[in-house]
């Protein structure tokens, strides 16, 4: 069974060297309890990096990342082998509120960030 997580926020943002999509879940309180950050660095120097952290561990993911697919609400991100960094599962389900503001944030950088490994869905 995939893994998943659900998210209240969704932000894209770009920086000098790195363009980014970032996941948050957060409490009542508005802290961040849970979070992934997809990135993709920009600069000649990083040879277009592409990694996922989760709540402070980073992986690089140029080689496990097989595809990413957007579907409604749903980013799944399927993995060439199990990803340790997410317990082991093979697909990652970032489920998110389908806010206008998650979604305008999605649609600006979900293929920025993904590329070519953004694949089928309905996006």
């Amino acid at each position: 069974m995939p893994k998943g997580r659900v998210y209240d926020t969704v932000a894209f943002d770009v920086r000098d060297n790195a363009i980014m999509l970032f996941f948050a879940g957060t409490s009542d309180t508005g802290e961040i309890d849970d979070y992934v950050l997809l990135m993709r660095a920009i600069e000649d120097d990083f040879d277009e990096t592409l990694t996922i952290e989760r709540n402070e561990t980073r992986v690089e993911v140029n080689d496990l990342l097989r595809s990413a697919r957007l579907v409604g609400n749903c980013l799944t991100l399927e993995f060439n082998e199990p990803a340790s960094a997410f317990g082991n599962a093979r697909e990652l389900n970032l489920v998110f509120d389908e806010t206008e503001n998650n979604l305008e944030n999605l649609e600006a950088g979900a293929f920025r960030v993904l590329g070519d490994r953004l694949v089928g869905g309905a996006a």
